[in-house]
């Protein structure tokens, strides 16, 4: 039985998924060690991606994309995630920006960005958090005023935006004077034009350099510093203040299902590489995968990543068809997220002191397993977003 196979796909989501496969196979795994270790830019790898449509994926044909299903556009992410998660994450804000935009943005936005974004011309990031914010989004210091013609002036911090430096579009959420009770009303999301590269890219707009990480190399991680940026009235999401908490907040969702297939992806490759060192590796006058301990422990690995799998492709079905799928986006998530350490440090087990080498691949999956921990909300937001919902229907 081959793991992570999703049934009922149509022949279009076979093919580009039979594409994405043989480009990891041929172009990304090869390489993704090194460029990880050096903490390389994979600037071949995205402008393949570029040029196979995968900017694309899911914006509308009417603006120049496939026109594709989150589905398949977790699929893909499964896929490349597979290959090196850093790949994965150079789509992962771009598409979050891309589905705002269609889903939210106004006719003129939609024609201004869209098209370019198709092509990979434009590149969007995310920003909601800050330094000293967590998971409390309606806390958000950072700060629009508007002047009497409309237009806004914004100062603040924001933190952690992943392709923060080779992005040319962010979506940045920061708090507007609305007048409303709940803070979340208060919360405005701005698309932000900005030039790549670090250091002081536009009036008012710095980008100070990368922030260096255990792991998930590669790309880059920034913080943002806004200090009397001016931003116009027509760059408000939507075009409608105040409505940028429930707009991130469904941004989010889908950013939850890819998270969830970057997950199902680490653990489907730590699995094959725990299957094939097993297979290798001989003690007792037997490959250790004939011992009954590590017989268990890859049972265990492969009914985990299937289990990730299915969640994954059920919370990405349902949003898909219309219906409400923050709980199951959660779930799939939560669960993805931790079976995904678990397989990983299963297979790290497996490798044995070779597992601590870093000339082994299992290594770099050691240190990028943890990020999908916290990425998009930690399990405990996951819980609490579970817990909430399953008791509207369980309620007494």
């Amino acid at each position: 039985m081959k793991l992570a196979q999703t049934h009922g796909l149509t022949e279009a989501q076979t093919e580009i998924l039979s594409a994405v496969r043989t480009f990891v196979e041929k172009q990304i795994i090869p390489h993704a060690q090194d460029l990880e270790r050096t903490d390389t830019y994979p600037q071949a790898i995205v402008d393949r991606m570029a040029e196979m449509g995968l900017f694309g994926l899911t914006i509308p044909e009417e603006y120049g994309g496939l026109g594709e299903s989150l589905l398949t556009y977790a699929l893909c992410v499964e896929e490349l995630a597979r290959g090196w998660m850093s790949v994965s994450g150079v789509l992962n804000t771009h598409f979050i920006v891309a589905y705002l935009l269609t889903r939210h943005g106004t006719d003129a936005q939609r024609q201004k960005f869209l098209p370019r974004m198709a092509t990979g011309e434009v590149r969007g990031a995310f920003s909601m958090s800050e330094p000293e914010l967590g998971s409390d989004v309606a806390a958000i210091r950072t700060k629009a005023v508007r002047d009497t013609l409309g237009d806004y002036t914004i100062d603040g911090r924001k933190m952690w935006l992943t392709n923060g430096s080779t992005a040319n579009l962010v979506a940045v959420l920061v708090r507007t004077d609305e007048g409303h009770e709940r803070p979340h009303d208060n919360l405005t999301a701005f698309l932000i034009e900005k030039p790549t590269g670090f250091g002081s890219v536009a009036p008012g707009l710095t980008i100070p350099g990368k922030i260096h990480k255990m792991g998930y190399k590669g790309i880059d991680t920034t913080e943002l510093l806004l200090d009397g940026y001016a931003a116009a009235a027509d760059t408000v999401l939507g075009g409608s203040p105040g409505s940028g908490f429930r707009q991130m907040m469904d941004g989010i969702e889908v950013g939850r299902v890819n998270v969830a297939a970057r997950a199902c992806g680490i653990a489907l490759r730590a699995f094959e590489l725990g299957a094939r060192y097993a297979q290798q590796r001989s003690a007792f006058g037997k490959p250790i995968a004939e011992h009954q301990a590590i017989a268990f422990s890859l049972a265990e690995m492969a009914t985990k990543v299937e289990a990730a799998h299915l969640m994954m492709v059920n919370a990405a079905r349902l949003k898909d068809s219309g219906e409400r799928n923050d709980i199951a986006a959660g779930m799939a998530k939560y669960l993805a997220s931790e079976y995904c350490n678990e397989v990983t440090q299963a297979a790290f087990r497996i490798h044995g002191g070779y597992g601590y080498s870093s000339e082994y691949e299992i290594e770099r999956l050691m240190r990028e397993a943890p990020f999908l921990l916290i990425g998009e909300g930690t399990s405990e937001i996951q819980k609490r977003i579970i817990g909430k919902g399953v008791m509207r229907d369980y309620r007494l």
